[in-house]
Order: C-alpha cells, then sequence, then structure tokens
C-alpha cells in the first residue's frame, strides 16, 4: 500500500545523471525481450539483483552480459530506450540524461552509429508523444575496450554533438573497474573535452584506483561517477579529495548499487554522508534501476531514512541536481522555474509527512553473501 511519504517521494520533481540505459531496463519491458528470444533460455533471476541479494561487481557485470544478449537490434533497442524514459518520467524525473557503450552486432546489422541514432529516435519520439521530461545522452566508453575504440567512440560522440541538436552533451567513462587503465584513455578523453563535450567518469569504485584518480582529476571530469574510494577514511587520500572539492566536482550517488555490489557495507556507511556533510554537491542517482530494482524516488527515500534528511533538505539536493547536469543554460533556467512552480505544491500537500522515519521495507538487512551465483557468459 503507496503511504504518503512514497507519494510525497514520487510527487518531488527529479533529475536523474547516472542512469545506464541496459541496467534500466525494468520487469515488465524484460519480459517482452524475453519472449522474442526464448531461444536463449533466460530467466528474469538471470538481469535483476532482488530485494535482499546482493553480488560482487564481477557477478554485476556478469549480469549486463546477458542483458546484452536481449538487446541485439535497433528494434530491440528503440523498445528498451522508448519505455525507460517513460518509466522514468512517471517516478518524477523531469531531466535525464541516459548513458550507454555503443555497440556492434554483426548478425542483427547494428552498427556503433546506428545503435547512437536510435536512441537519439527514441527520445525524440517520447518528446513528440508528450513525455514530461527533458532527455540528453551521453555516448559511453567501455574502459575495457582499449584506446583505439576509446578515440573510436570519442569521434562518434563528437559528430553526434554536432549534429543531434542539442541531445549527445557528453562522454561516459565506464566498465569494469578491475579492467584496463584510464592512462591509456586520456587522449581520448582529453580530446572529447576540447571539443566540448562534457565528461562524466566512474572514478575510484575499487580501492586500487588512487593513482588512475590522481590522472583523470587532473583532466578535470565535469562530474564524477560513484567516487566510492575517494576519502581517506575508505582508503582514499587528502589529495584527492582536495582536488575534488578546489575544482568542485559534483558526485553522482547510487545508494542501492553501491550497496548491492558490495562496494560499500551497508546504507548508513554510504560515502553519501561523508560528501554531504561537507556541502559538496551531490546528485543521487539510479545507476541501473533494472539491475538494482530501484527507482529515483526511493533512493531519494533511502537517502531522507537513512541520514535524517527533512522535506527541505530533500527539495534543496532535488534542485541542486540541476545545476549539476549538463544541460544547455538555458534549459537550466527553465528547470529552475518548474522547481519553484512546483515546490508550494508538492511541499503543502504532505505537511504531515515526516520523510526522516526508518523505513526498514526499503533497506531491509542483506545477507553477508549473494544467494544467487551467475556463471561467466560470453558476450
Amino acid at each position: 500500500m503507496e503511504t504518503e511519504a512514497d507519494i510525497f517521494f514520487r510527487k518531488l520533481p527529479k533529475v536523474e545523471l547516472h542512469a545506464h540505459l541496459n541496467g534500466s531496463v525494468s520487469f515488465e519491458t524484460m519480459e517482452k525481450l524475453i519472449a522474442r528470444k526464448p531461444h536463449l533460455n533466460i530467466e528474469h533471476s538471470m538481469t535483476a539483483i532482488r530485494s535482499g541479494q546482493r553480488r560482487t561487481l564481477d557477478e554485476c557485470f556478469q549480469v549486463f552480459k546477458v542483458i546484452h544478449q536481449l538487446i541485439d537490434s535497433e528494434e530491440d533497442i528503440l523498445m528498451v530506450a522508448k519505455d525507460v524514459i517513460h518509466e522514468f518520467a512517471a517516478d518524477g524525473v523531469k531531466y535525464l540524461e541516459l548513458r550507454s557503450t555503443p555497440r556492434n552486432e554483426p548478425k542483427t546489422g547494428l552498427s556503433k552509429r546506428i545503435y547512437i541514432e536510435t536512441v537519439i529516435e527514441a527520445i525524440r519520439q517520447c518528446k513528440h508523444e508528450g513525455a514530461d521530461i527533458d532527455v540528453r545522452f551521453l555516448v559511453a566508453i567501455d574502459r575495457r575496450n582499449g584506446p583505439e575504440v576509446a578515440m573510436e567512440t570519442t569521434k562518434l560522440a563528437e559528430d553526434f554533438m554536432l549534429s543531434s541538436d542539442g541531445v549527445v552533451v557528453g562522454l561516459d567513462l565506464s566498465g569494469d573497474p578491475t579492467v584496463g587503465n584510464g592512462k591509456d584513455l586520456l587522449l581520448a578523453l582529453q580530446r572529447a573535452r576540447n571539443c566540448g563535450l562534457k565528461l562524466a567518469l566512474h572514478m575510484s569504485e575499487i580501492p586500487s584506483q588512487k593513482e588512475e584518480s590522481e590522472l583523470l582529476l587532473d583532466l578535470p571530469p565535469d562530474r564524477i561517477g560513484h567516487g566510492t574510494f575517494l576519502h581517506p577514511e575508505v582508503g582514499g587520500s587528502d589529495s584527492l579529495v582536495d582536488k575534488v572539492c578546489k575544482q568542485n566536482i559534483p558526485l553522482e550517488l547510487c545508494l542501492t548499487s553501491n550497496v548491492k555490489g558490495l562496494t560499500v557495507p551497508s546504507y548508513d556507511e554510504h560515502h553519501f554522508q561523508y560528501w554531504y556533510k561537507r556541502r559538496h554537491p551531490c546528485v543521487l542517482c539510479t545507476d541501473d534501476k533494472g539491475v538494482f530494482c530501484t527507482d529515483l524516488s526511493q533512493e531519494y527515500q533511502l537517502a531522507a531514512s537513512t541520514f535524517g534528511l527533512s522535506q527541505e533538505d530533500v527539495w534543496a539536493l532535488s534542485q541542486q541536481a540541476i545545476q549539476c547536469s549538463f544541460a544547455p543554460e538555458p534549459v537550466k533556467q527553465q528547470l529552475n522555474q518548474r522547481w519553484a512552480k512546483l515546490r508550494p505544491e508538492v511541499l503543502s500537500l504532505f505537511p504531515s509527512c515526516t520523510v526522516n522515519q526508518d523505513f526498514s521495507r526499503l533497506h531491509p538487512k542483506l545477507p553477508d553473501s549473494a544467494p544467487v551465483q551467475i556463471g561467466a557468459i560470453s558476450e
């Protein structure tokens, strides 16, 4: 049964800046994909991490390999992107930056260029259909594919930045953090920055990335994805924190993803608190709402209940995300105007709603090990 708090968080206007397209596929969309490809013998348990489950980062990346088998054609991408956009809109997200790594699939005729064009087409169709959401796209570099592919991806992103009427706004660096080294990708990232693309870089997802993080912060990035091990209390360093703070680089923080992916031991030990206490710009995000079985309303509710945020705190956190986005300044102004218009309506509708109560149903006790194991699956 939906509570007053549930309604408040869903009505709260939100900005989502760290959403991987293939990881954001909902249960309902996954059903359609599985029905299209029965010969793959894929079950729902192979594509999502349910409540009470945890998996290692390696096991999480095996989940994405399964999902990629289901999404391998232009038709699949169009359906998935449209469903994801409409679902974020239904959750009260008013501005969304999707990200995805373009892929070649010779058996279906899918090329990297067609991949990006299809995502852009999905965004345009949703806008034409009246979806109450502004959507932009970040082309993603998968770090495991090396410098040559990274440069190819950067050039594609540059082409679409110039031809997509403002839809393609930036470049994402992501992929398995245990594979490859960011220093090998610096030329591609520097080219992207020089041509005007914004940079959102996954950084310090694992403890062993201190040297790489120092290099990447010298670019510098426009936003940091996760930043789990940047600060000294978890093995980072004061110099990393100083660089982040001096350059005022916003952090994209994903509570459920980090807890279920075993990079953070519990919600109340999440590094959100470290940065939020320092008044550093933080943006709550889902990462992969389909894989981790969450949505942005739930992430806000988790942050409020775990760290004792008031309605005013939650509202400020939501509105601050606008400035952290890669939207053009006129769009940011329009979004701020929307927030100002919605503020009295949303806050006054639920004056008795206490957002920082104990929502134990949102973060049940998790077992010490994952009850479900996924074996290696080749792409």
